[in-house]
């Protein structure tokens, strides 16, 4: 095991301004993880978020409820917890950029950075709606993107390509309040001169504290010059007065970052941390923030370079990660793909999609796909099929036959296997240090694998019916329990309810990754009750349903179904195992070799290539969801398997008219199956 660390970690701050929804969710899940993993290795970690409270559009949209900004942020704040809590994101403090604390390091940074002077003070020129005679938010305030031509873009940044500009570069701006063009009037603002940084930044991007692809993106600002950075707003605002001026406000992005140092303080205060040792410039703790790829520029440039000019250290790193899509598109309200967290909660249990993000996410900041269709099969295959089923299917012989006491003696062959599963611990730890998680839940699932090979061979359903096989059928078993247990510990970090509940029916005070080193031997586990039911399509209907109305409804709280109602009783819930077919069944499949005539992408899907088939008995044309992994034009020619009376299915694309089979875990890895090319189209595949 590694030497103990002293770990604080955060996660970006949602703004008190609506719910959270699913995409909010990929930063959170991930963060957890990374959160639970490091306390389950025994190391001092400390995981800490805060809601981002200032700035207009929270004042406005108080305004317009005829209630005060904190009632409003308040109230958003138990909504935010809430749903955080219904994912099981563990945070050690959950606190506010409202704060006393908050107040006290975002004066203390400024006073430090402008007695450096590091502070201007600059006249400039700034938007002004007429029609509400107030100073324009760079975010009230749309136009074109002066970089890159895109249109509907915010005045303080290019969401298409990622520039950063002032709000008067715009072109065509329109005020978002009033829709009125805004007029420029003067103003004084006072500025952080990040230039003052160029050379420390520029080293500091390149040192490892950032994504490879980062750092290089960063490059491009250094290439273009750093500028200085507006801090402060104008009267009416919402946020913390700067102190020695008048009616000037902090800016929102100068005290939402520092809400990590404040609700660290607080977490301090609380449990008599010194909090010098963890943000004090030479404190030796690590100090890790992760962030969505949008923000990378307040995180990676301003932050540090705010930090190290207020005499506090620096991160140890930042890591960013992509957006979220769903079945291959932007969240769509329209669709009913954009789903909140309370709407998801209602319906579905939350460490399916926590398990789902995991066997998604990576280091790198690409993008990633919700499938709802693969989210089903993924969970109801990987979680119920293979891991949960191995506790089910050996359960309730230890319990009926011998007590509900595991075996005290291992054959050599049992005790090979479970060290087999422990030789991959360090493994699968160094992966979620790396936030490689998709790796390592092959990695755990190719275990899961291995684990019912083995029941599958030792057949415990067969040894019980022989009264002379009774110690191997304990060992089968109880090995098998085992095995769970290794798995159950492994996917923690992921299922943190589900080892909760398993641990339980263990009989274990909690599931530690050191603890696997020992074995359960002559233990007593308790009568095993389901720990997860499976997705059913019906159910995500329902979800997308429910979400088409919470949107059209735009309210934060929204009034939906009762969990109750859509909750899998336990006590009545099925065996969880995959739904079995007979052999007359799999009988009527018609599987023919298809040569591929053409092959070309679809423009509207993201994984789908048309292909025209001949199967000797005439074309046919599939949509199939290969692009990932396929050139189509290397395609052309070549001989597959298809599933040749397969029901047409109508697509938005056009008539999908069979399905061509392929394997593997995605992405690049998905492999066709491909007969010889001399092979006859047509041909039967028995």
């Amino acid at each position: 095991m590694p030497q103990p660390r002293k770990i604080v970690i955060t996660s970006a701050l949602p703004y008190a301004n609506g719910p959270i929804h699913l995409g909010h969710l990929v930063e959170y899940i991930q963060t957890d993880i990374w959160s639970r993993f490091q306390k389950m290795r025994g190391h001092e970690c400390y995981y800490v978020c805060a809601d981002d409270a200032h700035g207009t559009p929270i004042m406005l949209r108080a305004q317009a409820e005829g209630i005060t900004p904190e009632t409003l942020i308040a109230r958003i704040s138990k909504e935010h917890q809430q749903d955080f809590a219904g994912f099981n994101i563990g945070f050690d403090h959950y606190h506010s950029t409202h704060s006393v604390e908050n107040q006290y390091f975002a004066t203390t940074i400024y006073e430090r950075l402008k007695a450096q002077n590091h502070i201007s003070r600059k006249t400039i020129k700034q938007f002004f709606d007429p029609e509400k005679s107030m100073f324009l938010p760079d975010r009230f305030i749309k136009g074109t993107c002066p970089k890159c031509k895109a249109t509907d873009q915010y005045g303080d940044n290019c969401e298409a390509c990622g520039a950063t500009y002032s709000p008067t570069d715009l072109i065509d701006p329109k005020s978002v309040i009033s829709g009125a063009t805004p007029i420029e009037k003067e103003t004084e603002h006072l500025f952080f001169e990040l230039a003052h940084f160029n050379d420390e930044l520029k080293a500091w991007t390149h040192q490892g504290h950032l994504q490879t692809q980062i750092a290089n993106k960063l490059d491009e600002w250094f290439e273009s010059g750093l500028r200085a950075w507006d801090i402060s707003r104008d009267a009416p605002y919402f946020g913390f007065e700067i102190p020695g001026e008048k009616d000037k406000f902090f800016y929102v992005w100068l005290d939402a970052p520092i809400g990590y140092m404040a609700s660290f303080k607080a977490l301090c205060d609380r449990k008599g941390l010194d909090f010098d040792d963890y943000w004090g410039k030479d404190a030796d703790t690590e100090l890790y923030h992760f962030i969505g790829k949008d923000i990378i520029y307040f995180h990676a440039l301003f932050w540090p370079a705010m930090l190290s000019g207020a005499n506090f250290r620096t991160p140890s790193a930042i890591y960013a990660h992509g957006f979220l899509t769903i079945d291959g598109q932007k969240m769509s309200k329209s669709r009913g793909t954009f789903i909140m967290a309370k709407t998801y909660l209602d319906h579905l249990n939350p460490e399916h999609l926590r398990y789902y993000f995991a066997a998604k996410l990576n280091s790198r900041i690409d993008d990633i796909d919700l499938n709802l269709e693969d989210f089903a099969q993924r969970v109801n295959s990987d979680l119920i099929g293979k891991v949960v089923n191995i506790a089910s299917r050996c359960a309730g012989f230890v319990v009926k036959k011998f007590d509900g006491k595991l075996c005290e003696d291992w054959s050599p062959i049992a005790l090979a296997l479970y060290q087999s599963f422990l030789d991959k611990s360090e493994s699968i730890a160094e992966l979620y240090e790396r936030r490689e998680y998709v790796q390592a839940m092959r990695d755990i699932m190719a275990l899961a694998d291995k684990a019912n090979e083995y029941i599958d061979d030792t057949a415990p359903w067969v040894l019980a019916k022989q009264p002379n096989q009774q110690a191997a059928l304990h060992e089968s078993v109880s090995l098998g329990i085992n095995l769970f247990r290794v798995l159950i510990t492994y996917l923690a970090p992921v299922l943190p309810d589900t080892a909760l509940k398993s641990a339980d029916f263990l009989q274990l005070t909690s599931l530690q990754w050191r603890d696997i080193e020992q074995p359960l031997v002559g233990h007593i586990i308790k009568k095993f009750k389901p720990l997860m039911t499976r997705i059913e399509a019906e159910t995500l209907i329902k979800m997308m349903d429910a979400s088409k109305g919470d949107i059209a409804a735009q309210a934060p709280k929204s009034t939906l179904g009762s969990t109750e109602a859509t909750k899998a009783n336990p006590a009545s819930a099925p065996d969880p195992v995959a739904t079995e077919i007979e052999f007359d069944d799999f009988a009527k499949i018609d599987l023919r070799i298809a040569k591929i005539v053409n092959a070309e992408t679809v423009p509207e899907a993201n994984k789908l290539l048309k292909l025209t088939l001949d199967i000797g008995l005439g074309q046919r044309q599939v949509f199939a969801g290969i692009k990932s992994a396929y050139d189509p034009s290397k395609l052309i020619g070549k001989h597959t398997v298809m599933v040749a009376n397969l029901k047409p299915r109508k697509m938005r694309f056009g008539l999908s008219e069979g399905m061509v089979l392929a394997a593997g875990p995605g992405g690049k890895d998905l492999f066709l199956l491909n007969p010889d090319d001399g092979a006859t189209p047509g041909m039967r595949v028995n």
